[in-house]
């Protein structure tokens, strides 16, 4: 039985949620369904790209993947379909699919909506319902959607780097209220080379080493690691990191919406790393 995970920015505090899972189970009873997360922050597409690429890449290969963040940025023709590493992603035509790549797909087409639909999210599922079917079925990419199409491309947020520092935005603050910052242990160890280094964010608060574990430090201490994404972690070993720091998600939208407060909030949604 075929995989189709679901990743949603529609909250579970209605009957949406519910009512996607039903239009899919409608469509077709060959699919087990998957919850990646419903949380995710509205217009947040570093978050989202995070989430969806993290837990992509554990998923076996042919599994289908629903994500329903975003989608009417704009109004929208078509959604996309894309296959890429023997994964098949649906997802709006809104640049968030090459974010959680971090590349171009290697297949993408366009499902065409109807002109007379309402675009609604549950009319979209539908369409991506009976696409899923179809490929699940036999059907290529290009029986169908349209494959001649030119989709939006947005590139994943990256550190900024200079000659002895580099700078990562806090893309994601999980359950415990542990940040992560879209470092990766690639990006810092290539940055690095082999320095000393001193991690520094709300302008005072020092790191100067990586622990392996939380258990690493004593309790109400802070600490830095790279978690099981490979991202930078900051935390408090049992404690909440980004309440006590008052620590906050990168947000483009909501730092474009108040861009007069943007240096002021830098301080509370950027890690800098120094070397030397």
């Amino acid at each position: 039985m075929p995989i189709l995970t679901l990743t949603s920015d529609i909250g579970q505090q209605d009957f949406l949620t519910g009512a996607v899972k039903g239009q899919l189970l409608q469509a077709s009873d060959l699919f087990s369904l998957v919850d990646i997360s419903h949380q995710i922050s509205p217009f947040n597409y570093p978050q989202a790209a995070y989430v969806c690429r993290n837990a992509i890449k554990n998923f076996p290969a042919g599994t289908f993947h629903l994500i329903l963040v975003n989608l009417f940025d704009e109004k929208p023709e078509h959604m996309l379909i894309a296959e890429h590493n023997g994964h098949y992603i649906g997802c709006g035509d809104n640049g968030l699919l090459t974010m959680i790549l971090e590349e171009i797909p290697q297949k993408v087409v366009a499902l065409n909506l109807e002109k007379s639909q309402t675009k609604n999210t549950l009319y979209c599922t539908t369409v991506f319902a009976k696409a899923f079917n179809d490929i699940a079925n036999g059907k290529t990419l290009d029986e169908i959607g349209d494959p001649s199409v030119s989709i939006q491309v947005k590139n994943p947020l990256r550190p900024l780097l200079g000659t002895n520092w580099m700078e990562g935005q806090i893309i994601f603050i999980d359950n415990f209220e542990n940040v992560i910052v879209n470092i990766t242990r690639e990006d810092f160890e290539e940055q690095r080379k082999g320095r000393s280094f001193k991690i520094v964010f709300k302008r005072d608060e020092v790191i100067e080493k990586i622990c392996d574990t939380y258990a690493d430090t004593q309790e109400g201490e802070k600490l830095a690691l790279f978690n099981s994404a490979d991202y930078l972690e900051i935390a408090i070993n049992k404690g909440n990191a980004a309440g006590l720091f008052g620590l906050q998600g990168f947000s483009e939208k909501q730092n474009q919406a108040q861009h007069q407060y943007l240096n002021n909030r830098l301080f509370y949604q950027t890690v800098k790393v120094y070397f030397e």
